[in-house]
């Protein structure tokens, strides 16, 4: 297939993952439903479901406010109201982690609004790393299990490794991806969201399979003209509206830090004879995230040190609103990016923005420092 081709199959899965589940649903398979983030979709695969993430769509909130505060942020409670509306009916389960002050508190409320899809809680540890940190996560690895085992799955040491593996490659893929997006202006803001957001909601296998298709496909390509290029972060970059500023506006993302992007794939597993020794390491080894817990606060320094190795003109941080992580973070990125002479802008974004225009204004300004 042509890349034009590829991006358009990615785009097709990418906004109707319904389909995609009625798809797996039709074909006999049972799907585990994956909120955001670092759900351990490792473990769902080797006992036989299907991973599927959720993030939640830009949709009005009516049924989810009867839970939550108007303040929660609005990835988590769309996906609670697509919950209650039926989008995700025939999901064997949902998985939780316990990653931000409001995925705490959606857990219980799932339990109560969506009745008919059981809730299983991921308890993460904060201090991750020391030997005790990665034993907190492995036995709540294990918890998760023991409730997929009550759903007809059935856990053993090898399918998992050989599942890690699977993981592993996906990760190398999505990585040289972002790789070679950064070389190919030509690519759009909303093709790289389509790339990335497919992944939620495919096999793993199926997905790699497309995307070193496409990797394949741009790298015969011959890269069109170089834009103004920056270096994107935030939570959630999916919407079109956002997208289609940023494409109108010339700027080609070379480098991004997104946790529904690249953010998902900078870990793998490592190598052990225990995999679920392994995975659980592999939390512990992740870092420079927002809902990541580190004093010493590296992300900062990482964006700022890709944005150079990116050659990003600037630094265009998307603020999902009422994100606490992200914005206490944000000060630290401003400073740091300012005391490196790289500009940085923020413009806040959430599931429930009909009208762009203020964040249009904003990213258009930046542009035009940029290209002074």
């Amino acid at each position: 297939m042509t890349t034009n081709e590829l991006f358009a199959k990615l785009h097709e899965v990418a906004v109707n993952p319904k389909a995609r589940m009625d798809k797996y649903l039709a074909e006999g398979k049972k799907i585990v439903l994956c909120a955001p983030v670092y759900t351990p979709e490792e473990i769902i695969h080797s006992m036989g479901f299907v991973p599927m993430g959720v993030w939640g769509a830009d949709t009005e909130l009516r049924r989810a406010k009867e839970y939550c505060p108007a303040f929660l942020c609005s990835i988590v409670q769309s996906i609670l109201e697509l919950g209650i509306n039926g989008m995700y009916d025939g999901a064997s389960a949902i998985v939780i982690p316990s990653l931000c002050d409001t995925l705490k508190t959606m857990g219980e409320n799932w339990k109560y609004a969506v009745p008919s899809i059981p809730f299983i809680p991921m308890t993460y540890p904060q201090n991750r790393k020391p030997a005790y940190g990665v034993a907190f996560t492995k036995a709540g690895y294990e918890r998760v299990i023991r409730d997929l085992e009550k759903l007809g799955g059935t856990f053993d040491n090898a399918r998992l490794a050989a599942s890690n593996a699977v993981y592993n490659r996906h990760n190398a893929a999505m990585r040289k991806l972002d790789e070679v997006l950064s070389k190919h202006p030509e690519v759009t803001a909303q093709q790289r969201s389509d790339a990335f957001k497919s992944a939620f909601f495919m096999t793993k296998e199926e997905h790699t399979a497309l995307i070193e298709e496409l990797i394949a496909a741009l790298e015969a390509q011959t890269p069109a003209a170089e834009k103004t290029s920056i270096l994107l972060s935030g939570i959630l970059t999916d919407a079109p509206g956002f997208n289609a500023i940023l494409d109108d506006l010339g700027l080609h993302i070379v480098a991004d830090d997104v946790a529904a992007q690249s953010r998902q794939y900078r870990t793998d597993v490592p190598a052990g004879d225990d995999a679920l020794t392994a995975l659980a390491r592999k939390f512990a080894d992740m870092d420079n995230c927002s809902v990541l817990y580190n004093a010493a606060k590296p992300r900062v320094q990482w964006i700022v040190d890709t944005a150079k190795a990116r050659n990003a003109k600037g630094v265009l941080v998307a603020m999902t609103k009422f994100c606490d992580p992200e914005e206490f973070d944000y000060v630290m990125i401003k400073k740091a990016c300012e005391a490196a002479g790289i500009p940085v802008t923020v413009v806040e974004i959430d599931r429930q923005m009909v009208q762009f225009e203020q964040a249009r204004t904003n990213i258009e300004t930046f542009r035009d420092m940029l290209t002074m």
